[in-house]
C-alpha cells in the first residue's frame, strides 16, 4: 500500500462534477423535445427559412467524394477565413485574427474557457440566451447580472456601470439579442468599452444575428468599438445566416493574442470543425453572397409574426434584429409561461418558448414567451390562422 494513500473509508458525494450541477435545468430543449404531432413550431430557433442553398449541398456532397474526409488545419480552412476576414467590419487577419470552430456554442465555450479562471465573475446582461449562463459554469466563472425590463430591454447605465469591479473578468454581449432582438446603442457599446478598459476585462460578443437587422438600423459589431476592439472576443456563425445549423460551424475572431490562447482550447476541447463542410461554405459561400440580402425576406417574416401575435392578444413590438419576438402574455392569462406554453400547444397547436430560461430568476420570465419567425410565409400565416381562430 502506498503510505502517501493511506486506506480510508470512501465516503459518499455527489455524482460528477460542481460545474454540471451549475448548469441550467435545459426548459427549452425540455420543451422542444416534447413537441409532436400537428405542432406548428415557433419555439425553436432551427431555420425554416431560408431553404439551405443547394449550393451548399453539391459543394459538400462533392467533398466527401472527391476524399476530404480526414483532419482540417485547426484554425480551420485557409479559404473560409479568407472569405470570413473579408464579409468583417475591418478585415481581421485571416492568418492571425481567425479561428474556424464546431458552430458558435464552441465559440462560446471556448472563448470563456480562455478568458474565465473560477471564481472570476461574467456579466450577463438580462435577458440572456440560456447557453451563456451554461457556459459560464463550465468557466468555472459566478454571473453577474445586469436586468433590463420590457419592452424596450435596454440595460440601465447605472446598474451596467455598478456590475463592473475587480472581479470581473468577462462580460458576454449579444447584439442582435436572442431572445429579444434588440441592438446594443452606440452610447452602450461606448460605457461597456470603457468599464472593459478600467476594469481589464474582455468583452465576449455574440454577433451571430448580424446579418439580420431591419428598418435600416445598422449593426455595430464590438470589433469595431474604439476600446473594445482590441479586448473584444466576436462570435460568428453560419447556422442561421444560411440555414445549416447541423454543420456546426462557426468561427471566432480576436486580436492575435487573444487567437493563440483561444486556438490552444479550441484545440483541446474539438481539434477542428468538420473539414468537408468547411470545404463546401469556403467554395460555395462567397458566390451565394453576390446580391445577397438575407434581412430582406426575413423583415416579411417578422411582420407576419408580430401581425398574427398582436391580433391574437399578445403584446409585442417589431424587434430591430434577429429572428425571435419577445411576446408578453399578461393581456391572455395569469398563468406563468411554461404553463401557458403547454396549454397553447394543445389548445392551437402552435409551439413558442416560454422566457423562464432567459432570466436568472426565472418568474422573471412568467409574463413573456420567445417566437421564432425564421419560418416559411406558409408556416407563419397558418400558425396565424391557429391562434386567432380564423378558418
Amino acid at each position: 500500500m502506498n503510505p502517501s494513500h493511506p486506506r480510508t473509508t470512501p465516503t459518499s458525494r455527489p455524482l460528477g462534477a460542481e460545474r454540471v450541477r451549475r448548469l441550467p435545468g435545459g426548459g427549452l430543449v425540455g420543451l422542444l423535445k416534447a413537441a409532436g404531432g400537428d405542432v406548428v413550431n415557433l419555439a425553436a430557433g432551427t431555420p425554416g427559412w431560408p431553404a439551405t442553398p443547394p449550393e451548399l449541398i453539391k459543394h459538400a456532397v462533392h467533398a466527401l467524394h472527391e476524399g476530404v474526409n480526414q483532419y482540417e488545419n485547426p484554425d480551420g480552412n485557409a479559404l473560409l477565413r479568407e472569405w470570413i476576414a473579408c464579409s468583417l467590419p475591418g478585415r481581421p487577419d485571416p492568418a492571425t485574427e481567425l479561428t474556424v470552430t464546431a458552430g458558435a456554442s464552441e465559440a462560446l465555450a471556448v472563448a470563456l474557457l480562455a478568458a474565465v479562471d473560477p471564481g472570476d465573475e461574467v456579466i450577463l446582461l438580462e435577458p440572456f440566451y440560456e447557453n451563456f449562463l451554461s457556459a459560464v459554469a463550465l468557466a468555472g466563472g459566478v454571473p453577474r447580472f445586469v436586468p433590463a425590463q420590457g419592452p424596450d430591454w435596454a440595460p440601465d447605465p447605472a446598474a451596467l456601470t455598478a456590475a463592473f469591479g475587480p472581479r470581473t473578468r468577462a462580460i458576454v454581449l449579444n447584439s442582435p439579442a436572442n431572445p429579444t432582438g434588440r441592438l446594443l446603442t452606440d452610447e452602450e457599446l461606448d460605457l461597456i468599452a470603457e468599464q472593459c478598459a478600467t476594469w481589464d476585462v474582455v468583452a465576449v460578443s455574440d454577433e451571430v444575428y448580424a446579418p439580420y437587422v431591419y428598418d435600416g438600423a445598422r449593426h455595430r459589431s464590438a470589433a469595431e468599438v474604439p476600446g473594445l476592439a482590441e479586448r473584444s472576443i466576436v462570435l460568428g456563425s453560419f447556422s442561421k445566416s444560411h440555414s445549416v445549423s447541423g454543420w456546426r460551424l462557426g468561427y471566432l475572431r480576436a486580436a492575435e493574442p487573444w487567437t493563440r490562447l483561444l486556438r490552444q482550447v479550441h484545440i483541446a476541447t474539438t481539434g477542428g470543425a468538420a473539414a468537408p463542410l468547411q470545404h463546401a461554405m469556403a467554395h460555395a459561400g462567397p458566390a451565394l453572397h453576390d446580391g445577397w440580402d438575407p434581412a430582406e425576406s426575413m423583415r416579411t417574416m417578422r411582420d407576419h409574426a408580430v401581425r398574427a401575435l398582436t391580433e391574437a392578444g399578445f403584446s409585442c413590438s417589431a424587434p430591430r434584429g434577429g429572428i425571435y419576438v419577445m411576446a408578453g402574455i399578461a393581456g391572455l392569462t395569469d398563468e406563468p409561461s411554461p404553463r401557458f406554453a403547454r396549454e397553447l400547444a394543445e389548445r392551437t397547436g402552435v409551439l413558442v418558448a416560454p422566457a423562464t430560461p432567459f432570466f436568472a430568476d426565472p418568474r422573471h420570465g412568467d409574463p413573456y414567451v420567445r417566437v421564432a419567425f425564421n419560418r416559411p410565409e406558409a408556416t407563419l400565416l397558418e400558425a396565424h390562422r391557429r391562434l386567432t381562430g380564423r378558418p
